[in-house]
């Protein structure tokens, strides 16, 4: 009522508090405590607005365990994102964080250049299938060629959800849509293409294994260099079908609209089930079946060429590869090879970097004690 009589009544005002759901900050006094003194409600952020069985909701609340299992100090973490379902779920976790919202699929070149800067921060790097492997897939590409030290999260659901669920470039041969129409374009494999490309750290996993997916995010947090984690996120949203009277375009068709608004029923989480078996079979909303294969306790994380042939081999099986699929201890990160100070850019001062003529003369400019008009400009 308060929230109506704001926004109908009161003008707005520059400043002026936007009204949202707060989480409550309720917190149970004998929550576990990590070496820092903080509990996982401490790693929390906003109250998520995905669609309720989003996915992605489940790798953030994997990320928040991880941190705080880590014991990470959030101050010294950065969150970065693009466009799209998975850039919003930054919000939800670490609010103590410096975080950074770019344009669709810059998410990369970004990082690159505040890891540049302050090379002393924790980046995460949390992304879509459409915002990596469409528009920023150069982006990508380059960021694991440089081996950018961070950790690089790839929520994969194969649509556009915050587009109405097009096909993504993840989206596999025969897959439909939510109007039946069936992808016949060859997908892109981000675990292939970063074993490919060279990749120092590559993983997959999926949402609703928890018991898997927060081991893997942190080894990845705590290796030197890019680590790329795949992860398959569920849409719950779009599974409704040409032909049925309870889909939303059926009922488009036959009602008098008054104002545009979706219904987006309740679904619960889709975890994967207990087994001891090396194959877990998930079962989606639309009844469905996903076969995820976790690795044998014989599998060699350090062989690139296994990792590719265990991967291929899994596809032509129709199952998706989970776990630690490749490990390299031995590479060079970005400041590494391109043999920067040891000490944060940031925090160096700015005649200390006067390295080439031209930044000597800005230097000498900046000081008064050089006056050319050659550099005035």
């Amino acid at each position: 009522r308060q929230c109506g009589r704001d926004r109908d009544r009161e003008p707005f005002r520059p400043g002026a508090r936007m009204t949202s759901i707060a989480k409550p900050p309720v917190r149970h006094p004998g929550l576990q405590r990590n070496a820092l003194g903080f509990t996982v409600r401490d790693y929390e952020g906003a109250m998520s607005t995905l669609c309720a069985g989003c996915g992605h909701d489940s790798v953030t609340a994997a990320l928040v365990q991880s941190f705080w299992e880590l014991s990470l100090p959030p101050h010294r973490a950065a969150k970065m994102s693009g466009i799209g379902c998975s850039s919003k779920t930054t919000a939800y976790f670490m609010k103590q964080s410096h975080g950074f919202n770019s344009v669709h699929g810059r998410m990369p070149s970004v990082t690159s250049g505040a890891s540049a800067a302050n090379r002393d921060l924790t980046y995460i790097g949390i992304s879509g299938d459409g915002d990596s492997l469409s528009i920023g897939l150069g982006q990508l590409s380059h960021a694991i060629r440089r081996n950018v030290r961070m950790l690089y999260v790839i929520d994969n659901n194969g649509v556009y959800g915050l587009t109405k669920g097009q096909f993504s470039a993840s989206a596999d041969v025969g897959s439909t849509s939510k109007k039946g129409e069936a992808n016949m374009q060859q997908p892109i494999d981000p675990v292939l293409l970063a074993l490919t490309l060279g990749a120092t750290f590559v993983a997959r996993s999926f949402s609703g294994d928890k018991a898997q997916l927060v081991p893997i995010l942190k080894a990845g947090l705590s290796h030197n260099g890019l680590a790329l984690i795949d992860v398959i996120s569920p849409c719950v949203t779009f599974n409704d079908h040409e032909g049925s009277t309870k889909s939303y375009k059926f009922t488009r068709d036959h009602e008098v609209e008054i104002s545009a608004a979706d219904f987006v029923p309740l679904r619960r989480e889709i975890t994967a089930p207990e087994t001891e078996s090396d194959v877990s079979v998930v079962a989606m909303h639309d009844g469905s079946t996903v076969r995820f294969r976790k690795t044998a306790s014989g599998y060699d994380a350090t062989n690139r060429e296994q990792a590719y042939a265990h991967v291929r081999a899994c596809q032509l099986r129709h199952e998706v590869a989970t776990g630690l699929l490749f490990i390299d201890e031995s590479g060079q990160d970005m400041h590494a090879m391109a043999k920067t100070t040891t000490q944060p850019l940031v925090d160096v001062p700015f005649a200390a970097n006067a390295n080439d003529s031209y930044t000597a003369d800005v230097v000498e400019l900046r000081n008064g004690s050089r006056n050319d008009r050659a550099y005035t400009a």
